[in-house]
């Protein structure tokens, strides 16, 4: 398949301080953005308490939960301060943690009733994992998140086969082909993550290995859908801000990364916590 020519750009801290919404003292938490969060399941409840903790961590005026598994207890023993009755949203956050085989079938998505409501309200939108089948069939703008796995078996069930290791060889490539492809902004999730929509190719620093680990995914997918909270009237008025808030969420999460390493290992949890440092300095 042959690739669009796009405009290619190494990501920095003054690209990220861009997409940065800092609050004044007009703002409240209506304001400051929603954030509606489907995410977790029986399989993998912790998914449920890493993006919501992540997305409050982020800065967003409220994050709002929809439990469809009996959730809602351990994010609000984590992350008291997130509703968990339905409402309007400002962006959806959808399927991190939920498992993939479940909910192949678009249609049973569609028809389940928290799933329901992202395409009742239609404000932009990030799948990830379980939801990455989803793509593509969604009015508003859309951002998928999948590591190289899940972009192999998408694009093969788009009629487009390719393995693993040809994507993990050539991500630059291949997150541009899936965002020709699939006709969403793709964020391909690496020691090297890409950025791509059908314009624009964004390209990360290389960033610390200590983030192979379990639940790291599911931080970066929160904090990604905080920042597409607060910058959802940039991104509904020109659809290159989407691309670029998903590079600022995949930068921020690096840099967590290494403030919460040192040079260390580290965990999901750590990562939350130093989200806010991260943060404050690509401010400062």
């Amino acid at each position: 398949m042959a690739e669009k020519l796009r405009v290619s750009k190494k990501w920095s801290a003054r690209d990220a301080k861009r997409c940065i919404v800092i609050p004044t003292d007009l703002d409240h938490k209506y304001s400051r953005g929603v954030l509606g969060v489907i995410t977790g399941s029986a399989q993998y409840p912790g998914a449920a308490v890493l993006t919501t903790s992540a997305a409050a961590a982020t800065g967003v005026g409220m994050v709002r939960f929809h439990s469809s598994s009996g959730l809602a207890h351990l994010v609000l023993h984590t992350t008291p301060s997130a509703v968990v009755q339905p409402g309007k949203v400002a962006a959806w956050l959808i399927g991190s943690g939920v498992p993939a085989k479940k909910y192949s079938d678009i249609s049973t998505w569609l028809r389940h009733r928290w799933f329901k409501l992202a395409t009742l309200q239609s404000v932009p939108t990030v799948l990830d994992a379980g939801a990455l089948y989803l793509a593509g069939s969604l009015e508003q703008p859309t951002l998928i998140t999948p590591h190289s796995g899940e972009l192999s078996a998408l694009l093969t069930a788009r009629g487009v086969r390719v393995s693993v290791e040809a994507i993990e060889g050539d991500p630059k490539k291949w997150v541009q082909i899936a965002a020709t492809t699939l006709g969403v902004t793709v964020l391909l999730k690496g020691a090297r993550t890409f950025v791509a929509n059908d314009e624009v190719l964004i390209e990360l620093p290389l960033a610390t290995p200590w983030l192979a680990t379990a639940g790291t995914g599911d931080v970066l997918a929160g904090i990604i859908g905080a920042l597409v909270a607060t910058n959802m009237v940039e991104i509904l008025n020109d659809l290159h801000r989407l691309a670029e808030v998903a590079a600022t969420g995949a930068y921020i999460h690096a840099q967590a990364a290494k403030i919460a390493s040192r040079g260390g290992p580290i965990s999901a949890e750590m990562l939350v916590t130093t989200i806010p440092s991260a943060i404050s300095q690509l401010i400062r």
